[in-house]
């Protein structure tokens, strides 16, 4: 990229600089001993071009270009800023609808639903194991009537939404289109994403319901299905953020997400669907942490790095099936109890780290979140952050703003290699299904050494080991009233005595009968879900047929 000429007569002035700085360090000694990203990467005292040696400008390329170093549209947030979606759910459906028409009305331009912990692994509210639980991290979701009521006044053939449900993922999804078609809304004019990532919870998150070859069956009946019937879905986000949250380095986030996402392409090719035919609907889900140019890296290598897998290894045709499209959520993992409103300085600059790397959707925590689920006013404040990024501080002017930076285009390159020897190694152990034992390890070292860096100081954490201060109890946190289960069972029994319960017993066994087969599962799912039948009972059907996956302990 640069003439050797000029290079090498920097490596000549760099000899003098480093003089310079031994007389400088025996005046004034270095405030640490190492300076380093959160994922080991040493990082000197100042870059230049000797540090980008060897590499090519093809290698970033422009903006909507092959590697998509850059970012994947030509002219990003110049035409049309990220999606701002801020995730919500809570209680009942009626109490979560009222946050979404809230935030729709404050200037959100996405729906993006948390599901209570049952809806989550599959278990309707009036089960034994649903109790104390319903409605407590997420909207509890029991049947088409409750998704109904989530949706209500919401038309969906103008606002996009994301779920982040998993395991039970192709019920929800088939509960969605139900409620748009009740709408008078097509399956084709429907947009949004399920996460639909199961082999992270087998890495890093639990909400697991079955063996990873059924979870896989079941994804890759959706990708089938969409493909044909809902073609502006994005049918999978490969979550990064989970691995990130469970403590993996931004180096390990990287590579554990890309791995699994070559597992579910293959998966989908195995069963022969063609590779240009549904990889242009995959989408990512990345974490925006605290280290700010190594997040920036981290985008923009990955985006790189998939490129790559999906033109090299998988043989795509289609630019759309190279393109890493993807949503970030701000570190929930880095917000304190301990003084909150510090957390609106850190999730600020986590969205502009996210923004300089070219995301396409975002969602901001609130300064609350580390005390309980987010009141209205800490919402506010998450999405004016957003706003202010978007609209006041030019942030968005241009497209890959730091692109060029001797600091960020190194960072960038050397995630790239270390995620790639990642990959390589979880290619050597059989794939990320047959790795995730490996990747658990990984991820339980990486947060031990986190953790240690803070109790040991080494990582300052503001208000938590340095700058801490007296604080008053804090006021006015939402809290999820504790009789949400009781309405919920309430509701479940008035729908079972009002449903047609001989047609839903018929509809479940043929559920039964084709969870046997290789036929595709999902016009099954959507019959049932509009004749009524419940998230648990379907559940409770595959659970019979696919049996349920039992966690290794990883230590």
């Amino acid at each position: 990229m640069f003439d050797k000429e000029m290079v090498e007569n920097i490596k000549g002035k760099r000899q003098k600089y480093n003089e310079k700085l031994e007389k400088l360090a025996a005046k004034r000694p270095e405030r640490q001993t190492n300076f380093a990203t959160d994922s080991g990467i040493d990082i000197n005292t100042v870059y230049t071009p000797e540090n980008l040696t060897g590499v090519q400008y093809n290698d970033l390329g422009f903006p909507g270009e092959y590697p998509y170093t850059r970012g994947v549209q030509p002219n990003m947030y110049r035409g049309r800023l990220w999606t701002m979606r801020q995730y919500a759910g809570f209680g009942t459906s009626e109490e979560t609808n009222k946050r979404f028409r809230y935030l729709l009305d404050q200037g959100q331009t996405g729906l993006s639903v948390a599901f209570d912990l049952p809806t989550q692994i599959g278990y309707d509210s009036d089960d034994q194991l649903s109790m104390g639980e319903v409605g407590k991290v997420g909207v509890a979701i029991d049947s088409m009537l409750d998704m109904e009521t989530l949706f209500d006044q919401i038309p969906l053939d103008k606002v996009s939404t994301s779920m982040t449900i998993n395991s039970p993922a192709a019920i929800l999804l088939a509960m969605y289109i139900a409620v748009a078609e009740k709408q008078g809304v097509k399956q084709q004019q429907l947009k949004g994403t399920i996460q639909n990532d199961i082999l992270k919870e087998y890495v890093a998150r639990g909400t697991y319901i079955f063996p990873p070859d059924h979870s896989m069956r079941l994804i890759t009946d959706i990708f089938a299905y969409c493909a044909k019937n809902v073609p502006n879905w994005n049918t999978i986000s490969i979550s990064g953020y989970h691995i990130r949250e469970a403590g993996s380095t931004a180096v390990q986030e990287v590579a554990f997400t890309l791995a699994d996402g070559i597992a579910y392409v293959q998966a989908a090719v195995d069963a022969g669907l063609d590779v240009d035919e549904f990889a242009p609907r995959l989408s990512f889900f990345f974490n925006a942490h605290l280290n700010f140019f190594e997040e920036i890296a981290k985008f923009r290598a990955a985006r790189r790095l998939w490129a790559k897998i999906m033109k090299e290894r998988f043989g795509a045709k289609n630019a759309k099936s190279m393109m890493l499209r993807f949503h970030t959520q701000t570190a929930g993992c880095t917000l304190t109890a301990q003084q909150p409103d510090v957390n609106i300085m850190r999730v600020a600059y986590q969205a502009l780290s996210a923004v300089l790397g070219g995301t396409q959707s975002l969602h901001t925590n609130s300064r609350d979140e580390a005390l309980a689920l987010p009141s209205d006013s800490s919402v506010l404040i998450a999405l004016r952050t957003q706003q202010v990024i978007g609209y006041e501080i030019g942030a968005a002017d241009t497209v890959d703003p730091l692109g060029g930076s001797y600091f960020v285009e190194n960072l960038t390159n050397e995630i790239e290699r270390r995620a790639g020897e990642y990959i390589k190694k979880i290619d050597d152990l059989g794939g990320a299904p047959k790795a995730i034992e490996f990747m658990q390890k990984e991820i339980h070292t990486s947060a031990y050494k986190y953790q240690k860096d803070i109790e040991k100081g080494a990582k300052v954490v503001i208000g938590v080991n340095k700058f801490q201060m007296q604080e008053e109890r804090p006021k006015d946190l939402l809290r999820v009233d504790p009789l949400v289960g009781q309405r919920q069972a309430d509701k479940l029994a008035k729908l079972r005595a009002e449903r047609d319960n001989e047609k839903v017993q018929k509809l479940l066994k043929d559920i039964e009968k084709v969870a046997g087969t290789s036929e595709n599962l999902m016009p099954y799912f959507i019959e049932a879900v509009k004749n009524y039948a419940t998230l648990g009972e379907i559940c409770n059907v595959l659970r019979g047929v696919f049996g349920e996956y039992q966690q290794q302990i990883v230590f």
